[in-house]
């Protein structure tokens, strides 16, 4: 069994190679970042510096992550606001730089930050996150946001044959075309235009949709529930009447989704074409192999 003044010493000297090993780790990445080999030797060093950074069994880079989410979600902490810098958090939590940055990244992958250079950390503006069939309104809502609609268009068409094309129906059928802008707190997040069979759904046309979902109403006053989508998505840069409707630079980044969402009976029921800020959308995307 070692004595006190031996057993003080391993323990001074554990402590000591591991700060030695975080300044060399951190020296070496700042200049030798074009080096391949970097993420290896960062990945092996990483484990070591972080596998004591563990409070009953929570990692300490989430227990920063989540001590920031809970002022996000109380509102401490509002969107433009800004975090403390790595060395505050690793004082604060007392915890290395490393761990302190580690929690700040992946709060970033998650959107929740933006990293600015040379100014900090700041609360990222709310994005929605297309990884599930729902309404705007729903998806909106999802992420604490207060949607609304502004109805540009609602009336019965004819002669679009491509979009015809889309739902299964004769070149010349009826449509009953809804052109919404989607804005929360008055800032206007995307412009759709939904169209559906006249035959079945004139009566949409009257319908409140500006304040009510689309998804709704076909859930309740006809009795459609919708199961699944198929989805095109591209980018595109706003036109000018694009720009105009969603307050953005001409030419500036868009995400268009273009979708054919079916009924639980498998029938086309919508055809949708909406063009969304990029910045303010995330598609969420899980591949199988």
């Amino acid at each position: 069994m070692l004595s006190a003044p031996c057993a003080r010493f391993f323990l001074y000297r554990k402590a000591a190679i591991r700060y030695i090993a975080q300044e060399r780790l951190e020296n070496w990445a700042q200049t030798n970042s074009g080096y391949n080999c970097q993420f290896v030797c960062c990945r092996v060093l990483w484990k070591a510096i972080m596998s004591g950074n563990h409070r009953n069994g929570t990692p300490a880079y989430k227990r920063i992550q989540n001590s920031i989410r809970k002022r996000i979600d109380a509102a401490e902490l509002k969107p433009g606001d800004a975090v403390a810098s790595e060395r505050e958090l690793a004082k604060t939590h007392k915890v290395s730089l490393m761990t302190a940055r580690h929690a700040l990244a992946g709060l970033e992958r998650e959107g929740m930050v933006e990293r600015r250079r040379g100014a900090g950390t700041f609360v990222a503006a709310p994005k929605i996150h297309f990884n599930k069939l729902m309404s705007y309104t729903e998806h909106m809502s999802s992420r604490g946001l207060v949607p609304r609609s502004r109805v540009l268009v609602a009336k019965i068409i004819q002669d679009e044959q491509e979009v015809s094309a889309r739902l299964g129906l004769p070149a010349a059928s009826r449509l009953v075309k809804i052109a919404r802008l989607r804005l929360t707190d008055e800032e206007p997040f995307a412009l759709e235009t939904c169209y559906l069979p006249a035959s079945e759904f004139s009566g949409l046309v009257a319908a409140t949709l500006g304040r009510n979902s689309l998804f709704a109403a076909l859930e309740h006053d006809y009795g459609v529930e919708l199961a699944y989508a198929d989805e095109e998505i591209d980018a595109t840069a706003a036109d000018t009447h694009l720009a105009e409707m969603l307050a953005l630079p001409k030419g500036s980044a868009l995400l268009r989704i273009r979708q054919v969402i079916y009924s639980t009976k498998g029938k086309a029921t919508i055809y949708v074409v909406g063009n969304y800020r990029s910045e303010r959308h995330t598609l969420f995307i899980r591949r199988f192999r």
